[in-house]
């Protein structure tokens, strides 16, 4: 899942724009991540990795620098780095599109702070990613299902003999003390 993404001046680290995924759970510890987007905005020149993934605990920071433009999104750290990227990519062209004179004129933070254009990337590539994962997840899950069921024939059977050969040797345990205890 992306719950952050940024836009921000490679030159200066100016964030231009931003647009937070809205979950109450999520919510509380963005503000940290956010922070933490920033402080790496700074850091980053034109020297830095075009394409990069940084782990931070349990989500991933996956940004993309184009133009003089760093892409970021922040994403669990199981999400595809694929999809995170085409993602960015799909973010960059429209940015880009719209946006890519007047970012160097840029003197206040969040100038392109409209939602209409992150939401566009968002809603363009969102509806396939849980389906994408779903259907991963749904694919594994009916492999494994087959699986289980066929080790639950197999077992159930080998049961089947177990208890057949037990009674078996009862049987003729019970014949032979027969056989020479009574006879």
């Amino acid at each position: 899942m992306l719950l952050l993404t940024m836009i921000a001046r490679l030159a200066d680290g100016l964030p231009l724009a931003a647009s937070m995924q809205e979950d109450e759970q999520v919510g509380r510890d963005l503000q940290q991540y956010q922070t933490q987007a920033k402080q790496l905005f700074r850091k980053l020149n034109e020297q830095s990795p075009t394409r990069c993934t940084l782990e931070a605990g349990t989500m991933a920071f996956h940004y993309f620098i184009e133009q003089g433009v760093c892409y970021l999104v922040l994403s669990e750290a199981s999400f595809s780095k694929k999809l995170a990227f085409a993602y960015l990519e799909d973010l960059q062209a429209e940015f880009h599109e719209q946006h890519g004179k007047k970012v160097p004129t840029v003197s206040r933070p969040y100038s392109f702070i409209e939602k209409s254009l992150l939401l566009l990337c968002t809603h363009r590539l969102l509806p396939h990613l849980p389906r994408t994962a779903l259907d991963s997840k749904a694919s594994n899950l009916s492999s494994l299902s087959k699986k289980y069921r066929s080790d639950a024939k197999y077992l159930n059977t080998r049961s089947t003999y177990a208890k057949l050969a037990a009674g078996g040797v009862f049987f003729i345990m019970l014949i032979v003390y027969i056989r020479f205890w009574w006879l």
